[in-house]
This record gives C-alpha cells, sequence and structure tokens, in this order.
C-alpha cells in the first residue's frame, strides 16, 4: 500500500482515481483549489464521498501556489504523484488564455520541481487528444508529430509533455503523460456535451449540435480512464532501450519518460452519440444545428496498442453502457 497525491481530486477524474485508492486501502493526499469554472457544489459533492474515507486528506490550495506545493512535499513522502488538476476546456481557452497558462504551465512547473526535489519514484499527468490538432491521420498515434495545435488548452497540454521530458532527461524523473480521449461518465463536467445534452434534452430546451453533428469522437467511459491511469501509475517509466536519437519515437526517449493513449479505439459521431442518450433518457432532442466551433478538430480515434503491450489493458465500455450510467447517476443526483 502506497500514498499518493492526486491533484485535481474534486474533479472528474481525479474524484474517480482517488475513490478507487482508497477502495483498495491506500492513503490518498487530495489538492484541488475548487475554482468556479463549473458548479463547484459538485465538486464538493465529490469531496463528501472520499472524505467518508480515514485514509484521505484534503488540501484545498492552488498549484500555481509554489508555497503550499512545497509544503505538501515536506509534509508528505509520496510513492506516486498523479497530476491531474488543470484548467480544462478547449472553447474557454480562447476566451480566457491565462488561465491556462497559470494551471496548466505554471502549476505543472511547481509540480515538476517539487516532485524532483523530493525524488519521487513516479510521476503521471493527463495529457489531453487535443494535442494532435490539425492531423488527419487516423486513429492517432504516439508515434504521430504534434507540432500544429489548434487552441491553447491543446498546446499547454504538449507543453507539458515537453516539460516532463525536459526532467525525466535532466533529473531522472520518471514521468509518464496520458492522452485522454473525450471522458464521459457518472459525475461528469457540466461542460461537455453528454452533461449539457442530457441537461437540456431533460428540461425541454434545444442543444446545440456542431458541425450539423458529423463530429467524431472517441468517447472514453471513466472507469476505462481511471484503470489506464491506475496501470501506468504503477508502471514506472523507465529509458527505452531501443530509442534511437536518428530516429526519434515522440512517445519514448533515452530517458525514463512515456506518453500513452487511452481512448475506446472506436470513434463515435455525434449524431450516434445524441440518439444514444434519447434511447437512455427515453426522450427526444430538439437540436440546433450549427457549424464547426474554432479550436474543435473534426475526429478523434485513438491508437493504443502501446497502453496494451506496456500494460495489458484496452478500453472496452460501449456508449451504450456508458451513456445508461451516467442518465441514471444524473436522474438520481438532481433527482429528476
Amino acid at each position: 500500500m502506497g500514498r499518493h497525491l492526486i491533484t485535481g481530486a474534486a474533479g472528474f477524474i481525479g474524484f474517480h482515481l482517488a475513490l478507487r485508492l482508497l477502495r483498495r486501502g491506500e492513503d490518498v493526499v487530495g489538492f484541488d483549489n475548487l475554482n468556479d469554472y463549473y458548479d463547484v457544489q459538485l465538486k464538493r459533492s465529490r469531496l463528501q464521498i472520499l472524505d467518508e474515507f480515514d485514509k484521505f486528506l484534503f488540501i484545498e490550495a492552488d498549484l500555481a501556489d509554489q508555497s503550499r506545493v512545497d509544503r505538501v512535499f515536506r509534509d508528505h513522502e509520496f510513492d506516486r504523484v498523479v497530476n491531474l488538476a488543470a484548467q480544462a476546456g478547449v472553447r474557454y481557452s480562447i476566451e480566457n488564455p491565462r488561465a491556462y497558462t497559470e494551471s496548466n504551465i505554471v502549476g505543472f512547473l511547481n509540480i515538476l520541481e517539487a516532485c524532483r526535489h523530493a525524488q519521487t519514484p513516479h510521476l503521471t499527468y493527463a495529457s489531453s487528444s487535443s494535442v494532435y490538432g490539425g492531423g488527419t491521420k487516423m486513429p492517432f498515434a504516439t508515434t504521430d508529430r504534434v507540432d500544429h495545435p489548434l487552441s491553447l488548452y491543446a498546446a499547454t497540454k504538449k507543453s507539458n509533455e515537453l516539460m516532463a521530458h525536459t526532467y525525466s532527461h535532466l533529473y531522472g524523473l520518471p514521468t509518464t503523460g496520458l492522452r485522454f480521449f473525450t471522458v464521459y461518465g457518472p459525475w461528469g463536467r457540466p461542460d461537455m456535451a453528454l452533461f449539457l445534452f442530457t441537461k437540456a434534452i431533460i428540461e425541454g430546451r434545444a442543444i446545440d449540435v456542431f458541425n450539423e453533428g458529423r463530429m467524431q469522437r472517441d468517447f472514453t467511459y471513466i472507469d476505462d480512464i481511471i484503470e489506464g491511469v491506475d496501470r501506468t501509475s504503477e508502471k514506472i517509466a523507465s529509458p527505452d532501450p531501443d530509442w534511437d536519437s536518428d530516429n526519434p519515437n515522440p512517445s519514448t526517449s533515452g530517458a525514463p519518460y512515456r506518453v500513452y493513449n487511452i481512448g475506446n479505439n472506436n470513434p463515435i459521431e455525434l449524431s450516434v452519440f445524441i440518439e444514444t442518450i434519447e434511447n437512455a433518457l427515453g426522450m427526444q432532442a430538439r437540436k440546433n444545428m450549427l457549424p464547426m466551433q474554432p479550436g474543435d478538430v473534426p475526429a478523434t480515434y485513438a491508437e493504443i496498442h502501446d497502453l496494451e503491450t506496456a500494460v495489458g489493458f484496452r478500453p472496452s465500455t460501449s456508449i451504450d453502457v456508458g451513456v445508461q450510467k451516467f442518465v441514471d447517476w444524473y436522474r438520481e443526483y438532481y433527482s429528476v
């Protein structure tokens, strides 16, 4: 049994990971600033569940506050650090760019520095499928170049990968980056399509359907994401013995550095996703058909061979099962 630091512990993925580890009997220190990007009460409801465990300690603070981050590492010795705290949202990054550099760049630097000085055995951190940007070769593979982000959010996530590699190279800090593909499920974020669509349909309001519903996403159920995070966190990154500096693999290194995709390996068209929500609710949606939004990409599709080879796992939850579980949770949580 180990002690984990989970940043973003009141967030969607952080909450589920903390819950998994606590149920397994491990010590978890949760770190979150509880910002108001979305409903703070939802975050507090997640924390209420985690607070039921004696082995959970919550610290309300901001990753951009170096002194608070350093204090946490002075007060605790961590076997694993999982950095899930970030300013999320592609479209929001167009409206509030500075929020992204503060949280996703400055905050991540503070984590890297703290892990370096504490000689943390392994840092696992959230990247994003958004880093693939304008690429159109499908499926997206971690061996692909990702030099053309379409949003500042994507640029900060790619920056995290570059920063992590620098620390792996200079200081031997083992780091693993995880590119998540459209995560959904119970306790999900209110700014994500599944939550927005479910709420609007129940309330009888029209939903905004971008790109006329023709976008494709590799929707990945939260339990599959958590399984992948847990397994990769336990597999400490090591130098790739086959790494060739004349023909470098972007997802590995001669340093203890790894990057993996975690996606369902099965892209679904947005129109089909909406039909699945309608079926789960037993209600029809009214639709506002709209063009593609700035910063969005037409499709995502994860190549996950490296993940399966490394940790013996591939996501498998179908959208029928996953959407129904979300709708059931939503009706119970909001009493509708």
